[in-house]
């Protein structure tokens, strides 16, 4: 045993001992056994070592080993350990110096580390490496030194996306890069040529790498590019192309010309300020216009005497026409004599229409509301269908003469001389005017009518929307032909700016500039969580240059305005005085706004190939978006495999993602490269794309196999998600699922008069007359509104000439399929108002 004069450490696995002297130190045992004396100073014999150089995180590149140094005085051994295991002697490189201010000894010591060696313990914790020096008076360790193999994966986690956007407009890039170490720096390009914000400030680098225009430029048209790269590798992503379109605008309208000999002049605007370009949309409107002159102003192709002739012979011409048309009356009142009468009877005004001047027998356990038949009307008080809601047919009639005309099933219809106009020669005429070029062709997303002042309703079946027009909201002795359609989100540029989103689909109704005396009732589907804490929802409307505007704003309404809102849990109800092109936009206020997402799950109806393939779709909770999937799947051979489920989708920037599991591994297998699949957060929020989808491609090993068993599960990330488990046979599948959501709405795409309300033309009245009159116990409107639990509009309806129309305008649009009379009539009984002639009786009564 060799003697020990010294302080001593254990070294690694026993076999070599270090003693350490105030001289030196000695190795003993194991293979090797060698003494190096490095004597110090007296003076500086006590002091502890530090270290003049740590090791620092370093990365390997590809096969490249990496070198780790440490640097410390006064030392008379450093050694490293890696993981908590001291690295061997023989992998030390030791090199000695003096320091010449001090005359310390400095001791330098390398060692490499292997790809092979941080691979070893890779997933289990991060290889480091730390140095310990020795002195005389003790020891001290260095840093932990991180190494660490450097990568950059090919694919971008999120690319940019190309845009269409309006001059001056913010543009935002999103760009996420792929997963890296150390992380990739970005920086952008466009036209391949690098953006520096620095010297151009309209460019602002975000720090979680988007790239912001915050003025869109004609100059900023290009090809974007996000570039990531680390010290392994440079990637590119794919190039979004942004096109800064300016729409055009009008020029000052010229001066009136003067009069012709038609007696008008004329007035005419260009297109210039500014000119469209770049794919940008032409000016909306008229570019010529018209105006009658006044008397003075035409030019005098007769006077003196001359004058007096042309009037008296005009005056006599009118004469004679007026007697011949009075004469052509009274003999056609008499041909249809004892026809009056029954068109008075007030059974013309309910929703179960009788044969004329027939009393039906009195049903039991039946009641509508009623009154008794006013007899003073006369046949020029209503213009539409004598028929009942649920007899009319697609075919819809309403013109402008008092001609009587029977129908086939014994009703009647009441014309007036002009028949109805064929619907693609409507659409036709329509689409020739300049507002009108961007309506939809197609019949299937359009519903017209014409309509007097009775009122009725427009209905697009299987999309949410109508239209309800209130009696007396059309002045009398006007008729109108109005029409209901949806834009194709894809054909129309709705601004979004930040965190905006569409929630409802593009609505036009028609034609704009009608005079109405009372607001009209739109109704459209939206995709809110209707959460308004967290929201600011618009409406906003198209003007007839094109540009869209913010005319009202939920929960900041002036009843002054000509537009008013009430938002229900998936439903948006709109009051207009103006008809126009609408859309609801939200704009989220936090984190937690959320949309309602519809998941829909189809796969062909018939397979003949060993591949099966699953497309979930993700679109916006409309019904008209519903529609138009179901639709598209029919025409491609496609049927539902699951019942539709809803997802709430958060603006927290995270993108949608989709995985598919638990297939029996024996008989199916996912032709997916990847876990999941995913659909990027911009392209879900932003509303305007409809139809996206994801395609799962699974493949069975036999024709044989048709069983399908496995687990889809949809979430966002960070977020919430929904699994579906399916169960069924592929060829064999007899779920009635496309039949059950197929929204078989079969209602009438428009009907005119009392065939449109639940509630009769006369009642209503009776009804208005009895509860606008304010009560000092409230019993008026104000209750009515509190028992129909619409009281959170009460300063609205304050604000109507007649309270009660528009309360019961309200309930028609809400009761139209399911409207129960019986429920209403309840309410006017508690409210106690007897002096309105109300009552409960039988359908046959009515």
């Amino acid at each position: 045993m060799p003697l020990h004069l010294g302080p001593f450490v254990r070294w690694r696995s026993g076999l070599v001992w270090i003693c350490l002297f105030s001289s030196g130190f000695t190795v003993i045992g194991g293979e090797h056994a060698a003494t190096v004396t490095h004597p110090l100073p007296a003076a500086f014999s006590d002091l502890l070592p530090h270290f003049l150089l740590e090791p620092d995180d370093v990365y390997i590149v590809k096969n490249k080993p990496v070198t780790l140094t440490c640097r410390s005085t006064p030392a008379t051994q450093i050694y490293f350990k890696c993981n908590s295991e001291w690295v061997h002697q023989d992998q030390h490189l030791i090199e000695h110096d003096v320091d010449p201010a001090t005359g310390l000894p400095v001791m330098q010591v390398k060692i490499d580390i292997s790809r092979q060696q941080v691979e070893k313990i890779f997933g289990l914790e991060d290889y480091w490496c730390q140095c310990v020096a020795w002195s005389t008076t003790g020891t001290q360790k260095s840093q932990k030194a991180y190494v660490r193999i450097a990568y950059l994966r090919k694919n971008f986690e999120e690319e940019p996306l190309g845009k269409e956007v309006a001059l001056d407009q913010e543009v935002l890039l999103r760009c996420h890069p792929p997963e890296g170490v150390p992380p990739a720096e970005v920086e952008w390009q466009r036209n391949e040529e690098l953006i520096d914000p620095k010297t151009d400030p309209n460019f602002f680098i975000t720090v979680d790498h988007n790239l912001i225009i915050k003025q869109a430029r004609l100059a900023d048209t290009g090809n974007y590019t996000c570039v990531a790269k680390n010290i392994v590798a440079r990637r590119k992503s794919s190039s979004a192309t942004v096109i800064v379109y300016v729409d055009g605008g009008w020029s000052e309208w010229s001066k009136w010309s003067p009069c012709g000999a038609d007696c008008i002049m004329w007035r005419s605007r260009e297109c210039t300020q500014p000119t469209p370009s770049t794919s940008g949309k032409d000016c909306q409107g008229l570019d010529l216009q018209s105006l009658n002159c006044t008397s003075e102003q035409c030019p005098q192709t007769a006077s003196g005497a001359e004058d007096v002739a042309l009037y008296v012979g005009i005056v006599a011409v009118a004469l004679c026409l007026t007697l011949l048309l009075i004469v052509l009356v009274l003999v056609y009142r008499r041909k249809k004599e004892g026809l009056d009468a029954d068109v008075a009877d007030s059974s013309i005004l309910t929703t179960g229409f009788q044969p004329m001047g027939i009393k039906p027998t009195k049903p039991e356990n039946s009641h509508l509301l009623t009154i008794q038949p006013d007899l003073t009307t006369t046949t020029t008080s209503y213009q539409g269908t004598l028929r009942s809601r649920h007899e009319i047919t697609g075919k819809f009639s309403l013109s402008n003469g008092p001609l009587l005309e029977p129908l086939p099933n014994g009703s009647h219809t009441l014309h007036n001389g002009k028949l109805p106009s064929d619907p693609n020669d409507f659409m036709n005429r329509l689409s020739s005017q300049t507002y009108f070029k961007t309506l939809p062709r197609d019949n299937v997303n359009t519903s017209y009518g014409t309509f007097n002042f009775l009122g009725g309703r427009l209905t697009l079946p299987n999309t949410g929307i109508s239209l309800l027009i209130p009696p007396e909201a059309i002045p009398r002795g006007k008729i109108y032909e109005i029409y209901l359609t949806i834009q194709k989100k894809e054909d129309m540029r709705l601004p979004l700016a930040g965190c905006q989103t569409l929630l409802s689909p593009v609505v036009s109704c028609g034609p704009p500039g009608v005079v109405l005396t009372r607001p009209v009732i739109l109704t459209m589907d939206h995709c809110s969580d209707a959460c308004l804490e967290n929201w600011a929802i618009r409406l906003k409307k198209q003007s007839y240059e094109g540009t869209w505007e913010d005319v009202l704003q939920l929960g900041e309404e002036v009843v002054s305005d000509p537009y008013y809102c009430q938002l229900e849990a998936e439903t948006c109800r709109v009051f207009t005085e103006q008809l126009g092109r609408f859309a609801l936009v939200g704009e989220s206020l936090s984190m937690a706004a959320a949309k309602r997402l519809k998941l829909l799950l189809f796969g062909p109806a018939y397979c003949s190939t060993l591949e099966y393939n699953i497309r979930i779709y993700c679109m916006d909770d409309t019904q008209d978006l519903l529609k138009e999937v179901m639709q598209m799947e029919r025409q491609m051979g496609g049927r539902l495999i699951d019942e539709p489920h809803v997802l709430l989708f958060k603006d927290s920037y995270h993108n949608l993602r989709l995985s598919i599991h638990d297939m029996p591994q024996a008989h199916w297998r996912s032709k997916l490269l990847t876990g999941y699949q995913e659909i990027p957060f911009y392209h879900i929020w932003s509303g305007s794309q409809q139809t996206l989808h994801c395609t799962f491609t699974l493949e069975r090993q036999s024709l044989s196999t048709c069983d399908l068993t496995c687990t889809l599960c949809v979430w966002q990330v960070e977020g919430e998600g929904q699994s579906f488990t399916l169960d069924f046979n592929i060829s064999k599948d007899i779920r009635p699922l496309d039949s059950d959501f197929l929204l078989m709405d079969n209602c009438t795409p428009a009907l005119a008069g009392p065939s449109a309300f639940q509630i009769p033309y006369l009642i209503r009245q009776k009804i208005c007359s009895s509860l606008d009159t304010p009560c000092p116990n409230g019993a008026d409107w104000r209750l009515l509104a509190q028992r129909l639990k619409l009281d959170r509009h009460m300063s609205f309806f304050a604000s109507k000439a007649s309270p009660t129309s528009v309360i019961l305008d309200l309930w028609e649009t809400q009761h139209f399929h399911s409207g129960n009379l019986n429920q209403l009539a309840a309410v006017m009984a508690e409210i106690g108002k007897q002096e309105a002639m109300i009552f409960l009786v039988s359908d046959g009564e009515c």
